[in-house]
Formats: C-alpha cells, sequence, structure tokens
C-alpha cells in the first residue's frame, strides 16, 4: 500500500483536480484498490465525489479517535474509489494535532487501511501547518502542484526551505505544472527552467469537471488533460516501485 498528498503551501492552484483524477487513474488504469481522503475543510472532493451529502460533523472525530476511521469510509459516485469525507469540523484538526501531540496519528490511522486499500490519495489543505507535517510524514510521495507563476514557485520554494530547516524524514517531494497556458510567455519561461517537470494544461475537461462532478476520466477519457494526468500517474507508480 502507498499513500500519495497533493499538496501545497498556496490555495487555488488545483489540488482537489489532481486528488481526483490520480484517484481515478490508481482505480482505473493501475486497478488499484484506491481510497481518496478528503482532509481539506472546504470539502472540494467531497463535494465532486460524494454520494451522501448529509454533512455529518465527524471527520475530525477520526483523529480524536471518537470514531473508528473505517467507520466513515463510503463508496464515492465513481465505481472503484471509496471517499473519506471532509466537513467542517476539520477547521479544528490543527489544534486538535497540537493538543494531542502524536505526530504520527494520520500515518497510524493509514497503516490501520493498508489492509483494505492499495492507494489512498490524500486532498489536503493548503498552509504550513500542523496538518501539513502529519501528512509529510504519512505519505509516500507529496505531490505539489505548481501553477507557472514566481508567487506559486515561491510557495514551493517556501516548503522546500522549511523542510530543510526542520531537518527529518519526509516523502519525496513531485512538483507538477498545473493549468499551464502555453500561450503566455510567463508560462513557458517557468517550464524552461524545470523542463523535466510533468505539466497538466489548462484545459476546458478541467473546467468541466466541477458541472459533471467527475474525474475527467468518465467523461473524457481521450482529452489532452485527461492523458497527462496518466501520464503523471505512470510517474508516481515508477518512483513508488523504486522506493
Amino acid at each position: 500500500m502507498a499513500t500519495v498528498a497533493v499538496y501545497s503551501l498556496k490555495g487555488g492552484v488545483g489540488k482537489t483536480t489532481f486528488a481526483v483524477n490520480l484517484a481515478w487513474a490508481a482505480a482505473r488504469n493501475s486497478s488499484r484498490r484506491t481510497l481518496l481522503w478528503d482532509l481539506d475543510p472546504q470539502a472540494a472532493s467531497t463535494w465532486m465525489l460524494s454520494a451522501d451529502h448529509s454533512g455529518r460533523d465527524e471527520a475530525q472525530a477520526i483523529f480524536s479517535r471518537e470514531v473508528d476511521v473505517e467507520q466513515l469510509i463510503r463508496p464515492s459516485t465513481v465505481e472503484g474509489i471509496d471517499l473519506i469525507a471532509a466537513d467542517t469540523s476539520l477547521r479544528g484538526l490543527d489544534r486538535l494535532f497540537f493538543q494531542i501531540g502524536k505526530k504520527k496519528r494520520l500515518a497510524r490511522l493509514i497503516e490501520k487501511l493498508s489492509r483494505n486499500y492499495d492507494r489512498i490519495i490524500l486532498d489536503c489543505p493548503p498552509g504550513l501547518t500542523e496538518t501539513s507535517e502529519q501528512v509529510l510524514r504519512a505519505a509516500d510521495v507529496v505531490v505539489v502542484p505548481v501553477i507557472p507563476s514566481p508567487l506559486s514557485q515561491r510557495a514551493l520554494g517556501e516548503v522546500a526551505r522549511y523542510l530543510v530547516q526542520n531537518g527529518g524524514s519526509h516523502a519525496p517531494i513531485l512538483p507538477v505544472y498545473s493549468m499551464v497556458d502555453r500561450r503566455r510567455s510567463l508560462h513557458r519561461a517557468a517550464m524552461e527552467e524545470n523542463p523535466d517537470w510533468p505539466i497538466v494544461p489548462m484545459a476546458s475537461a478541467v473546467e468541466m469537471m466541477t458541472s459533471k462532478r467527475l474525474p475527467i476520466g468518465e467523461f473524457a477519457v481521450s482529452s489532452p488533460a485527461a492523458r497527462q494526468f496518466a501520464y503523471l500517474w505512470q510517474a508516481i507508480e515508477k518512483r513508488l516501485a523504486k522506493q
């Protein structure tokens, strides 16, 4: 079993788009038993793929052990992907992690799920927080969407600097250019600086995800964006195999 976190210091870079489509690729392209765990209180992945919108506000209770993690697993609206939904209770998750003082609580919960799943995809909230520290300890690889702009690339640099300053072990970081528009000179210049980074283009299929509430592979499997997510997933699987 391996855990893939989709994380960024900055919001609005496409984390949910990545998480949902990578979960789809894991389930459909690699035939993995796949769980998508939404850790973001904005609950975008949950809104997109949940069949249950009753909003029980139990997501944080997993970490305080008031609710068993397996009790909150539900089938998503996409065959082959199970879901642990987010809700507004996660707004207090950083405070809870600080209070309980357990640096590997998320890792321990993921370990418990390993007998039922081959791949767990984490949709993470932005920021350098107690939650992000838990994610960096628990994940086997961290996918970081980066818009080809100075501000977004600075955010990636801040994460790298933070990891160096704090030392210790953490998952390998895989930066990926997100929302790429090759017509923009700024985007082209950024990609020339890092030609080996994977690229996910700005595309109508990506924008349609929110109206269809589906991964791109469910309605536009031959689109350039779907192909790029497939390539990205292959790269992730190869990296996991090497580890």
